[in-house]
């Protein structure tokens, strides 16, 4: 089965001085079988922040683990503007990769995401695994 995995939790995963670090470490054998799909999006954002906070090379090491673990979806043009509908439905509310991560899973028929954010929780037809 597919799931898609935010950034939250590769974060958090990735750096042991995140607040949800051990609830990933413990969610983490939930992964084991499943296909993980990312967007290139998850991709940025997770590599941005865990360089900033932990160094260019754990970036780096993050970026090696996506590339040879995840199926990474590529917000071209037609995702970006499914994305761009999403964002307007919830006026706002999720951040546009956050938006583009609900249009995957609706592209996919994905409707299970692990994620630390709360907002996927106003999506109908969506499981947050936290």
């Amino acid at each position: 089965m597919m799931i898609l995995v935010d950034s939250s939790f590769f974060i958090a995963l990735a750096d042991r001085k995140d607040q949800w670090h051990v609830q990933a470490k413990k969610l983490q054998a939930t992964l084991t079988g499943e296909t993980v799909v990312i967007s290139d999006l998850i991709v940025a954002e997770s590599v941005t922040i865990i360089g900033k906070r932990s160094g260019g090379k754990a970036g780096e090491h993050l970026y090696h683990f996506f590339i040879d673990n995840c199926d990474i979806i590529f917000a071209d043009e037609q995702i970006l503007k499914s994305g761009m509908s999403v964002f307007l439905q919830y006026d706002g509310s999720l951040s546009v990769s956050d938006a583009v991560s609900v249009s995957i899973m609706a592209i996919k028929d994905i409707d299970r995401i692990l994620s630390f954010d709360s907002d996927f929780d106003k999506v109908d037809g969506i499981t947050r695994l936290c």
